[in-house]
């Protein structure tokens, strides 16, 4: 079981090792250096007390260990994309499968959002999977990244 919760500064360590080997095999990013660590963090946290309030992280920890980030960034002001990473080590336990479950939560009953988009690298198909146990439905493709969608379900209206 993860759980779902606001980064501190003492996580920058921790996401300098998230960001880094294996983990960034299907991401367009380099690894972070232990300065950009901090600032990713100080970023997090400055968006967390912006208004308004346009974009969410969490860190995915199990067991008080921080495994990887949930990212919800809204692009209009009912529709948002997901991004999700997790430590290498932690790969196919359940993990993004839960932290997606939490943000889409947050996502639809917290805000006023009601479509999220995403998008996986054409050779992860285990991150398709996650979207797919999620309920995103595939849409097609663009440059070739496949991309889903999901609406807001009806019992989650105000």
């Amino acid at each position: 079981m993860i759980e779902l919760r606001e980064l501190t500064m003492a996580d920058a360590p921790a996401l300098q090792r998230i960001y880094s080997g294996a983990s960034l095999k299907y991401i367009e990013r380099r690894a972070l250096s232990i300065d950009e660590a901090v600032d990713l963090v100080a970023d997090t946290l400055a968006c967390a007390r912006a208004e308004p309030h346009d974009r969410w992280a969490f860190g995915i920890a199990a067991d008080d260990d921080l495994l990887g980030m949930v990212r919800l960034r809204c692009r209009t002001e009912r529709h948002a994309t997901i991004s999700y990473l997790l430590r290498e080590d932690s790969w196919g336990r359940g993990y993004a499968t839960q932290a997606v479950a939490g943000m889409l939560r947050h996502g639809f009953s917290a805000t006023r959002i009601t479509r999220i988009s995403a998008r996986h690298h054409p050779d992860n198909t285990a991150s398709g999977r996650v979207l797919q146990k999620n309920k995103f439905t595939y849409s097609g493709t663009r440059d070739g990244w496949p991309l889903y969608g999901i609406d807001k379900p009806e019992s989650s209206t105000p």
